[in-house]
């Protein structure tokens, strides 16, 4: 199922986040949702070997391939849809990673502030 055209943070038309990896609840290189989307995977973060490890400290690995899932695991620098509670954690936890606002889907908004986005944002261009 395709989901309808989707608004980022910043209010335009969602761009995508990765293709390579492909990232995504939908993995369609968008940080697409719905109501299956339980874990909210809305944000796009640019991820730091300090975000991998704390997430892996947590028990959630995104580090190890998994050839049966079709993930090679992350490495810093991949973009990557991240839930919106653990890009929370990670943020309190001082070590959040840069957030690509035009990827990050609207919903973000709903655990996090733009403000704190902005703070945290990233971007190819400059």
């Amino acid at each position: 199922m395709t989901p309808r055209p989707a608004k980022n943070v910043l209010g335009t038309d969602l761009v995508p986040c990765s293709y390579d990896p492909l990232t995504g609840w939908y993995r369609d290189g968008c940080c697409h949702t719905d109501e299956n989307d339980l874990g909210s995977h809305v944000i796009c973060a640019r991820v730091t070997v300090e975000f991998l490890n704390f997430q892996f400290e947590r028990g959630n690995d995104l580090i190890t391939p998994r050839p049966e899932m079709r993930f090679r695991g992350l490495k810093p620098g991949d973009r990557w849809c991240v839930c919106a509670l653990r890009w929370v954690e990670a943020l309190r936890a001082g070590c959040a990673p840069p957030v690509v606002l035009e990827a990050t889907h609207e919903r973000a908004l709903h655990y996090v502030t733009l403000e704190q986005l902005q703070q945290h944002a990233w971007s190819a261009v400059g």
